[in-house]
């Protein structure tokens, strides 16, 4: 396993205090490589805390060109970079971070052209993105080819978030076999409720990968942020799922 650096062990000293992660469980984020899809409020706040926590290689899937409507929340793009690539500011904002990180920056959102390829490379899959049909690709990939996936969404002061663990945890199409009917890519949100989901889906990241604490494994966490309420329900595996019903561990 790749040994840390004199200098690594500084900067990430306070949280190998974590029991059960130490420096094993450093070393295993420094070999790791994770992809994040989208880099926006959700993504772009776990993208920013798994750059911050060590993890090795970053892959960063997202298209276009900053908007001001973005800047209320994606706390990766900057004001001075308004009209251009929302995935090139955040590698830049990363690598200023933590440029200890290798960085790759994707400047497509994903599809069935790029899927297989950048999901391939992953260690594991943070699933950001904000429309089911790129969701739905991620989460079939991820299970075709054994990845673990972390479910990460909000709307409006809601938020919710999962693990799936292919061949042992229902996976996104057991949750939703259909996309549903009313979803629309424009929602309300705030910064501070994208952040905190975006936060949750980091530390879950990070736990699956260094192999400590207790991922969301057949749970969902749901968030009501209107209230602080904070609730985890069971889930269970759909044995007819078209995606994961016949997957083994």
């Amino acid at each position: 396993m790749t040994d840390l650096t004199d200098h690594e062990r500084a900067v990430y000293e306070w949280q190998m205090w974590v029991a059960d992660f130490g420096e094993t469980g450093q070393r295993a984020l420094k070999q790791a490589t994770v992809l994040v899809s989208r880099v926006g409020g959700v993504g772009g706040t776990a993208a920013y805390y798994l750059a911050a926590a060590g993890v090795g290689r970053l892959i960063l899937a997202h298209a276009g060109n900053i908007r001001p409507s973005d800047l209320n929340r994606q706390l990766l793009m900057t004001d001075a970079a308004l009209g251009t690539s929302r995935v090139e500011s955040a590698a830049r904002r990363l690598r200023e971070l933590n440029p200890r990180v290798e960085v790759t920056a994707v400047p497509e959102n994903i599809n069935a052209d790029n899927v297989a390829r950048l999901v391939g490379q992953a260690d594991l899959i943070c699933d950001c993105a904000p429309l089911f049909g790129e969701r739905f690709l991620m989460n079939r990939e991820a299970v075709r080819q054994g990845k673990p996936l972390v479910d990460s969404a909000m709307y409006d002061l809601e938020a919710q978030l999962t693990t799936v663990l292919p061949g042992r945890t229902p996976c996104l199409a057991c949750l939703y076999p259909a996309e549903p009917p009313a979803w629309k890519r424009q929602f309300p949100v705030f910064g501070a409720v994208a952040g905190s989901i975006g936060s949750l889906a980091a530390l879950e990241a990070i736990k699956v990968l260094a192999g400590f604490g207790e991922p969301l494994a057949s749970r969902m966490l749901l968030c009501s942020l209107r209230d602080m309420t904070f609730r985890t329900v069971q889930l269970e595996r759909n044995p007819r799922c078209a995606v994961c019903g016949t997957k083994d561990p």
